[in-house]
């Protein structure tokens, strides 16, 4: 054929520019873009030749690299491509030809749903983002065609010259410029090929020339070898395809056993322990979707990634930024999700606004909240022992998602101080009769390391359970829970420390309290006029703000306990996290709560009144030993400073104590 020379069909000389620098966000899609377009060169010829009876050569994309030449070139044994066609495809930019194939496979009684991955046009252009001239070379499988050479240099204009290629496929020439060198090394071309084309459906190779150069090299130093030796160096190497033509998500999962997910997510995330659990997404209607997602064991000193879900449109790795698809809360997942119905920009590298992309969030959301359930309903003990790593997700899904808190809230757990699991509604069920009309609704929680572990006991000596909360996402669950029904019921939290006094409390009050109120109201109350100051160093450590109360309570032999306000400590807990009151924590009222009945506090009782003067500093000491032994129980010693003044009172307690048995 004579050479022929044209114009690309575009309204302005100014769109290769735009495409090298605006259009595609990074220079390493160009491979992607070519390896789809040669995978739906294959598809098309393997569905041509199903229609028509005609036998397919074995499917095969190579990808080459000179770096001398400064040239990549990447092969498949498509269908091949006429100059009609190439001028058409290629030359009319952003055409797609993959649509009028489909109606063309659907006259000749073809299924429209073959997987035709890519389409001709501006994805062929990512090319002139890394080369500065390039050619296609090309022979369709048309009987009687023949081959034929396009060749662009990144302007408008174009040449068609004769070709030599015999067999049928296309290879696309780049001639690599200055700027893109980078990719003529292997193991960037490799590495960029395994990111977005390890699970296309077709083996792709690779062939580097250095590499191939510096093997011969090797072998030529070795002058021990003999003539069979030789003679088989020449032989060709083996080749092993660099992508997994099978992606597990494409199975069936019926056929697929708990080694084949374990395996899969062993390849894909190495550094990671075993999954907890997996979900295997699949859906046909209204809308293709495909995936499996992994629940990962958490590592509390590893730092998450949001960038654990990879998104493929048929095969073709698109993007790890899902965010549009996949709710917060389930970020922490790991998994792949494989759809030709999520709409991408032109460059396919991130999501557009589109309707369907609210759907198939839906969908995903759904689909992990009913799997979770029938965990939990057809496997408890499993969905136990998976509870600590994913309570976090699930309550934070709850509060986040409708859907998923319709679904998922009743089979939230609780630790209760038994060490066992339990949902809101076993709670309530575990209620014993006496205390039902007290506690209707009502669910009784400790701080986790602060709950006051006393008053815990003592409620479950009542067959009272109490639930232990964390600090991270409980305080929001509750709240949630507390504004939302559950099953017609709206469920309250109360403290431990707010709430025994309305369940075990006596009312009697006697002479003897009151004196009790009295003595250790005089002994530990601070002086908190702005003229005076407190001298007495037995009060290091203590809260200003604290109160004294007298109350006789069922069954108890705690001394003492710190009733705070519920209302405040939610309030102190909302300020915290949302920065308020500068670096320091709001303060909650504190009321020290004795146990008149105890007999610690009766003997300080007794002592005081035996001989005020002479057991003064003996009985200021049992005073704030009482105290801090409430300290101990409900929140700890929270600093050095209250370490130190516990251990100096606990030493001059015991001294003194010691002094009237010597």
């Amino acid at each position: 054929m004579s050479q022929k020379k044209g114009t690309i069909s575009v309204n302005t000389k100014d769109i290769l520019p735009i495409i090298k620098k605006w259009l595609y966000s990074e220079h390493d899609i160009f491979l992607r873009e070519l390896i789809s377009n040669s995978c739906d060169a294959i598809t098309k010829r393997i569905v041509l030749g199903r229609t028509k009876n005609v036998e397919v050569p074995e499917a095969e994309i190579e990808v080459e690299i000179d770096r001398m030449e400064k040239k990549i070139i990447v092969h498949d044994n498509g269908i091949g491509m006429t100059e009609e066609e190439i001028e058409k495809y290629i030359a009319k930019l952003a055409f797609s030809g993959a649509e009028e194939f489909v109606t063309k496979m659907k006259e000749l009684g073809a299924d429209s749903k073959n997987d035709i991955i890519g389409k001709f046009g501006l994805g062929f252009y990512s090319v002139f983002m890394v080369a500065d001239k390039v050619e296609v070379d090309s022979l369709s499988v048309d009987e009687g065609a023949k081959a034929v050479k396009w060749i662009c240099e990144g302007d408008v204009d174009y040449s068609f010259e004769e070709s030599k290629r015999t067999t049928a496929g296309t290879s696309i020439t780049l001639h690599i410029n200055s700027e893109a060198a980078e990719f003529l090394d292997g193991y960037k071309s490799r590495s960029t090929i395994k990111k977005y084309c390890n699970f296309m459906p077709f083996p792709i190779y690779i062939k580097d020339h250095e590499e191939e150069r510096m093997a011969r090299k090797e072998k030529d130093k070795d002058k021990e070898k003999d003539k069979k030796d030789e003679a088989s160096s020449d032989e060709e190497i083996v080749r092993q395809a660099l992508n997994k033509v099978d992606p597990l998500w494409k199975k069936d999962p019926t056929t697929l056993k708990d080694d084949d997910y374990l395996s899969f997510y062993r390849d894909e995330f190495p550094m990671d322990p075993d999954p907890l659990f997996w979900i295997h997404l699949k859906i046909d209607h209204p809308f293709e979707l495909i995936g499996i997602l992994y629940f990962p064991k958490l590592n509390p000193n590893k730092p998450t990634n949001e960038q654990n879900i990879k998104l493929f449109a048929k095969q073709v790795f698109v993007s790890d930024n899902v965010k549009n698809i996949i709710p917060d809360f389930l970020s922490l997942l790991k998994g792949f999700i494989d759809s030709p119905d999520i709409p991408l920009n032109v460059s396919r590298s991130s999501l557009q606004g589109d309707p369907n992309i609210k759907k198939i969030s839906n969908y995903i959301v759904k689909k992990v909240a009913d799997s979770l359930k029938k965990l939990c309903k057809n496997e408890r003990e499993r969905y136990e022992k998976i509870w600590e790593d994913i309570g976090l997700f699930v309550k934070y899904g709850c509060i986040s998602d409708e859907k998923f808190d319709e679904t998922m809230r009743e089979f939230v757990f609780f630790k209760n101080y038994s060490n066992k699991l339990m949902t809101l509604e076993e709670y309530e069920k575990s209620i014993p009769e006496t205390y039902k009309d007290k506690l209707k609704e009502k669910i009784i929680y400790a701080e986790k390391g602060k709950g006051d572990v006393f008053l815990r006991k003592q409620l479950l000596d009542e067959g009272i359970e109490s639930v232990e909360t964390d600090t991270l996402i409980d305080p929001h669950f509750m709240q949630h829970t507390e504004f939302k029904k559950l099953n017609g019921k709206l469920y309250k939290f109360a403290a431990v420390n707010s709430e025994v006094e309305n369940l075990l409390a006596q009312e009697n009050s006697t002479d003897t309290h009151m004196k009790i109120k009295d003595l250790f109201k005089s002994i530990l109350a601070k002086v908190t006029n702005t003229d005076q100051t407190t001298t007495d160093k037995e009060n290091d450590g203590k809260d200003s703000a604290m109160e004294v109360e007298i109350k006789a309570y069922k069954n108890s032999d705690a001394p003492a306990y710190f009733k705070s306000d519920e209302y405040m400590r939610r309030l102190q807990y909302m300020t915290r996290t949302m920065g308020s009151f500068g670096h320091s924590d709001m303060p909650v009222k504190k009321t020290l709560v004795i146990n008149p009945s105890n007999t610690l506090v009766q003997n300080a009782l007794k002592l005081w009144e035996k001989d005020q003067e002479a057991n003064k500093e003996l009985v200021s000491q049992i005073c704030h030993h009482i105290e801090d032994l409430a300290h101990i129980s409900s929140e700890g010693l929270q600093n050095n400073e209250e370490k130190d003044a516990f251990v100096t009172r606990s030493q001059k307690l015991l001294q003194n104590l010691t002094n009237y048995i010597v």
